[in-house]
């Protein structure tokens, strides 16, 4: 299974861009409002870059219209695409593309049909201000830039034996 369109968002003035430290958040919707599609039949998915004080639209894609039939290719194309997000609202999910996604540090994030973005997005960004859960801890340390000086701070301490 393959994109039928994929439409990437390219901000052309880099220097004003306050998305440097985000997370992309991925949401199962045919209508760019609302989460409501199942994750193994979503015939799209929007991407938003977000952080605590900002969010902007990065990509959507679209696939055909796939039936809930169990068959987990159709997952490849999906998580795929979802590389480098760190969660992705659905309103249903499977076991299997629950295990996928995990194994590619993407957090599956069930959610009430018709749940609004601009409101899960919200909550998420309340989030990232009060203090990240677990697995948004986790994403947010699996961005962050590794650090040159740890070696060299580790050499200073010295050793004890």
């Amino acid at each position: 299974m393959a994109f039928i369109r994929r439409m990437r968002i390219i901000d052309q003035n880099e220097a004003s861009r306050p998305m440097d430290t985000c997370l992309k958040i991925a949401f199962a919707t045919d209508d760019v409002k609302t989460v409501n599609q199942h994750f193994g039949s979503a015939r799209s998915f929007a991407v938003y870059a977000v952080n605590q004080d900002h969010c902007e639209l990065v990509e959507v894609a679209e696939f055909g219209k796939l039936a809930q039939d169990g068959n987990e290719d159709k997952l490849v194309a999906k998580i795929t695409l979802l590389d480098g997000c760190a969660a992705v609202y659905c309103e249903a999910i499977g076991a299997s593309a629950i295990r996928q996604l995990v194994a590619y540090g993407i957090q599956p994030v069930k959610v009430y049909r018709g749940s609004s973005i601009a409101e899960l997005i919200d909550d998420f960004q309340n989030e990232l201000r009060s203090g990240p859960s677990a697995w948004v801890a986790k994403a947010l340390a699996r961005q962050a830039a590794p650090d040159p000086d740890k070696f060299g701070r580790l050499e200073a301490e010295g050793w004890e034996e």
